[in-house]
């Protein structure tokens, strides 16, 4: 996680808040399932410690993530533009803007995927939970918060990447 920005302003205009530097902490070749996602990092700019929002856009083939289920973070998204597909455990749910989904910590495994000709713009809100890790149904991919709130990937048996 990129260190919190402390803005001195009490509101802004959410794209005048910069996207995030790193991409993804995915290794390759997971990372370039993700590549055309930007996120701005709202909560960080505020300084919020207990929860984060973002401001993610997905431009047409990209994914949010790989499907994965957080064993201790509920996540949260608000559909603002766009029609993503949900994926979750077996199932695909066409969103629309004004729609949400929530995923409950433990919960089935998700992710979005633009499958569309035009941008996906969506808030996702979720907990800081210490000691989070995440898992990935459809991937050799295992990931564990560590104590710098950086996530280190390796693989499910547990060597590095």
């Amino acid at each position: 996680m990129e260190k919190p920005i402390r803005s001195l302003s009490a509101a802004v205009e959410a794209v005048d808040v910069a996207p995030r530097a790193k991409r993804s902490s995915y290794p390759e070749p997971f990372a370039a399932r993700v590549r055309g996602r930007e996120k701005r990092s709202l909560g960080d700019f505020f300084g919020l410690t207990n929860f984060g929002v973002n401001l993610t856009t997905l431009a047409p083939g990209a994914q949010s993530a790989l499907k994965h289920r957080h064993s201790r973070q509920d996540e949260f998204v608000f559909i603002l533009e766009g029609e993503p597909t949900l994926l979750r455990d077996d199932e695909e749910i066409t969103l629309r803007a004004g729609m949400c989904a929530g995923f409950p910590a433990q919960g089935a495994a998700h992710c979005l995927a633009n499958r569309t000709d035009r941008d996906v713009v969506y808030l996702e809100i979720g907990d800081r939970s210490a000691g989070d890790a995440a898992t990935y149904p459809d991937d050799d991919l295992a990931a564990a918060l560590g104590p710098d709130d950086r996530w280190i990937m390796t693989h499910k048996d547990g060597r590095p990447y």
